[in-house]
């Protein structure tokens, strides 16, 4: 999973977490041995998602500094190439731009 498809994956699965959190609460007043056991393994579902979901983040916040560290690194050992490609993508976005 690349790094966009996983904070797409985070950023939904925040969503469904808050929408589930809304239903439970919405269902609070029914009773019943059913709704309250499946409330209640709801919630239990919740939290474990909820702690996957921050080792998920946790884990893309660090492969993205460990990928910040090697571009860096890399631009300070190579200057005048990170220029020149630097150079050079901003030469084609402006070609693009002036089709239009």
């Amino acid at each position: 999973m690349n790094a966009v498809s996983t904070e797409k994956f985070v950023a939904d699965a925040k969503i469904l977490m808050s929408d589930t959190e809304e239903l439970i609460k919405a269902t609070a007043a029914q009773t019943g041995d059913k709704i309250t056991e499946a409330r209640s393994r709801t919630q239990q579902a919740l939290a474990n998602a909820r702690q996957t979901l921050v080792r998920a983040e946790s884990a893309v916040v660090e492969r993205s500094k460990a990928s910040a560290e090697i571009i860096d690194r890399s631009v300070h050992e190579h200057p005048w190439a990170a220029a020149g490609v630097s150079a050079a993508a901003g030469l084609l976005v402006g070609l693009l731009i002036g089709r239009r």
